[in-house]
């Protein structure tokens, strides 16, 4: 598997790959999370891909997985209020938003986030109370439960999770 920028040209497998995280999602208990909204919105894709924050994972020539990444100083403005916890270090982080993979390609979700932590030494990331999947996923990994967050997009509190690389 390999890493890439998103293209213009990726929009339409793009949209179909949240189109069936979404479907993945309600059926395994979590269609709140971007169910109801049809989340994520065109515009946003376009906008990240333009940004150059939206990366895809290709397996043999096809798109398996897409994400969101930022990095910097205090980045994620719903981040600066977590609740019930706290973060495990102040210092610049990235942050993961945004990912879907294909159910065909195993592995991929864990390959993306990978990457990105490789990328910066310092992830946050948060998702749904509901998201078992993307719960167990990170505890997998060895993120660290840190507390809730709050999105824009909706009243419901997402659970935030932190990992920092270890020094080689």
């Amino acid at each position: 598997m390999e890493i890439r920028c998103s293209e213009e040209k990726d929009f339409e497998k793009i949209m179909k790959l949240y189109a069936d995280a979404r479907r993945f999602m309600a059926e395994h208990g979590n269609e709140r999370q971007w169910g109801l909204t049809n989340w994520p919105p065109e515009a946003l894709i376009h906008e990240d891909i333009k940004a150059g924050k939206s990366y895809v994972c290709v397996e043999e020539g096809e798109i398996a997985a897409v994400f969101y990444l930022d990095q910097g100083k205090d980045i994620e403005p719903c981040y600066r209020n977590i609740q019930d916890g706290a973060w495990i270090e102040d210092s610049p982080y990235g942050v993961v938003h945004r990912i879907a993979a294909a159910e065909a390609v195993k592995g991929a979700g864990s390959f993306c986030i990978n990457w990105a932590l490789k990328q910066c030494g310092h992830l946050r990331i948060d998702t749904h109370g509901d998201n078992k999947v993307m719960q167990n996923l990170l505890k997998k990994l060895g993120f660290i439960y840190c507390g809730v967050i709050y999105v824009e997009e909706d009243k419901d509190p997402r659970l935030a999770y932190e990992k920092i690389a270890e020094k080689e």
